[in-house]
């Protein structure tokens, strides 16, 4: 006796198999499409670094649309007195500070949250480090970026300790503008390394999820989409004896 297999299909199975094959093929798609516009995205944001410096000063409008990932140059004036730290920020493994220091535009009504770069925190956190600064009136240049993000923002994250300087998780510019009592801008200044009054300052282009992931995530769908397939056929083997 001779064993033989034969396929066969029934069609309400044939009708679930196509459905769901047709979704894993356009979530891995999704993927690959988002994943090409992270690598637009980040050759956009590199290019703008390449590009002349922008005075903040002769500017109108001054919104994070325009500048992101822009080099600047402003002049100001410090306000040493009401600065932020922004806590639970990593660097090489430790945990320490962001520095956000306000600094008044001259010639405008906002001030603007300089970035002094990265201090380590005390081991006893009642101990804030020492960040003064060396003189008030300046004209700083540095790169213009988004706030400081979390992956997951708690309740009260963006609400500032008492005191100065007020130590906070998350930079929401509406409040901290109330606890300023003037406005403040929408992005940030990071300041440029080679400026002094600053501290440890190695900054990045940073995003949520970068182009390698969609592209992990795509191959993840298309193997499933695989997988899919190879049990379809497996489940449709029949014997047949001759």
């Amino acid at each position: 006796m001779k064993i033989n297999y034969r396929l066969s299909f029934r069609p309400i199975v044939i009708i679930i198999y196509l459905l769901l094959l047709a979704l894993l093929i356009s979530m891995g798609n999704w993927q690959l499409n988002r994943a090409k516009q992270k690598r637009l995205l980040l050759r956009q944001r590199q290019a703008s670094l390449q590009l002349p410096p922008i005075d903040i000063n002769k500017m109108q409008n001054l919104t994070l649309d325009k500048l992101e990932y822009r080099k600047v140059v402003v002049e100001g004036r410090w306000d040493p007195e009401h600065q932020f730290l922004i806590d639970n920020q990593m660097h090489q493994g430790k945990v320490g500070y962001y520095v956000m220091t306000p600094l008044f535009i001259a010639g405008k009504k906002n001030a603007v949250l300089v970035n002094r770069g990265w201090l380590p925190m005390n081991k006893n956190r009642k101990i804030l480090p020492d960040i003064a600064l060396l003189a008030l009136d300046v004209r700083i240049s540095g790169r213009v970026n988004h706030f400081p993000q979390v992956a997951y923002q708690l309740k009260g994250a963006d609400i500032p300790t008492s005191g100065w300087p007020a130590v906070v998780q998350v930079i929401n510019p509406v409040i901290l503008s109330e606890r300023l009592d003037y406005p403040i801008l929408d992005f940030q200044i990071e300041l440029d390394p080679l400026e002094s009054n600053g501290f440890v300052r190695e900054w990045k282009i940073i995003q949520k999820m970068p182009a390698e992931k969609h592209y992990a995530y795509a191959m993840q769908w298309f193997g499933l989409a695989v997988t899919l397939t190879i049990l379809m056929l497996w489940m449709s083997l029949k014997k047949t004896d001759e």
